[in-house]
């Protein structure tokens, strides 16, 4: 298989099947943040969601889990009625960023390779994404777009992060084996870790 350059590597390969994948993928990350979601703080959920940047991220890259979350979110906030909350939005597109760089990192999924060492790396980027995206980004844009209090902004990402994290960690490692052996076993390839 041809190598691919790191910008190959972050926008993924854009064709039917990636297009595909965004908009189903946004549409079940929008109904699952509804209606697949444990309220854990004020408008914060613990949510089955956090599984959509996951598939997405690891079949098609970075970009393309980052437009399935911004574009899911949106479509949340249209679902739930809350109003449009770009901030958090945003946040989430970015997390879809960090979670989909898994192919930066030598996980490629659809080529079955995921080992002990791409897990590891997973769950720094996991960690790194929630703090960066919900720790910094959502707080700043809230405050510049909606002039809100930065307090309540501050626990809802502290509560959204923890909340993210540990369904990206506990579930998400288990989605990526499965999926990385299922392309693996169609390829006959075999991984080293």
């Amino acid at each position: 298989m041809a190598k691919k350059n790191v910008g190959n590597l972050f926008f993924g390969e854009w064709n039917t099947k990636t297009l595909v994948g965004i908009a189903v993928g946004a549409a079940l990350f929008g109904v699952l943040m509804v209606y697949g979601s444990i309220p854990v703080f004020t408008n914060t959920q613990l949510t089955s969601a956090m599984i959509i940047p996951v598939v997405v991220g690891g079949l098609f890259g970075p970009v393309p889990a980052f437009i399935t979350l911004l574009l899911g979110n949106i479509l949340a906030d249209t679902i739930g009625g809350w109003g449009y909350w770009f901030d958090w939005s945003i946040g989430n597109g970015v997390l879809g960023l960090f979670i989909g760089a898994l192919p930066l990192y030598g996980a490629r999924i659809r080529e079955g390779i995921f080992g002990v060492k791409h897990a590891v790396i997973y769950v720094i980027t996991a960690v790194v994404g929630n703090a960066l995206a919900f720790g910094l980004i959502t707080p700043l844009l809230t405050t510049l777009i909606y002039a809100s209090d930065l307090e309540i902004t501050f626990l809802q990402a502290f509560a959204s992060g923890i909340s993210n994290t540990l369904v990206l960690v506990i579930i998400g490692i288990p989605v990526l084996i499965l999926l990385s052996r299922r392309f693996r076993k169609r390829s006959n390839l075999s991984v080293e870790s």
